[in-house]
């Protein structure tokens, strides 16, 4: 049976099992959004640092954890939105870019011009919004990729940001 304790006027159910408590995340997020409160916690889990943490509290508390097949998950983890974010600005996937590159250590990111590296950190903050949301993924791709456009042709055409570059 759970508890419930009171948290800044909100109630939060606590689950006791094996002289352990859980605090319902789902109890929390139906404060965030009551209609739909696993969208937040789906949202949640779709962070990479919430993922790391996650990954974190199992090495230090669960003795069977196993590492190796958690860092492959980890690695997985956020795959889809970078990916959603590199096709936005790139148009194509890591995956395609290495296929197309393979004499190229990295990622298509380490080739990205200081133009292209503003315009994603807008594009990842503004997914993050989108996220936030509730929109589809095709959604926010489409959206992404004409803010993208629009930014890059902003930036290319500002001789400030090609003396960052050192390409003035």
């Amino acid at each position: 049976m759970a508890e419930k304790i009171d948290v800044q006027g909100r109630e939060i159910s606590i689950i006791s099992r094996e002289y352990q408590d859980y605090i319902s995340l789902t109890d929390i997020a139906k404060y965030r959004n009551s209609d739909a409160p696993a969208d937040i916690v789906k949202n949640w889990l779709r962070s990479r640092s919430t993922i790391e943490f996650l990954g974190l509290w199992e090495n230090l508390n669960n003795p069977g954890f196993k590492l190796v097949e958690f860092d492959q998950f980890k690695n997985e983890a956020g795959a889809a939105e970078a990916d959603i974010l590199n096709m936005a600005l790139f148009g194509m996937t890591a995956g395609e870019w290495r296929d197309e590159n393979p004499e190229n250590k990295g990622n298509i990111r380490d080739y990205a011009c200081v133009s292209q590296l503003v315009c994603l950190s807008n594009l990842e903050n503004l997914n993050a919004l989108f996220i936030n949301e509730s929109l589809p993924q095709k959604e926010r791709l489409l959206k992404l990729n004409k803010i993208a456009i629009q930014q890059m042709k902003l930036l290319t055409d500002d001789r400030r940001v090609k003396k960052l570059g050192g390409k003035e």
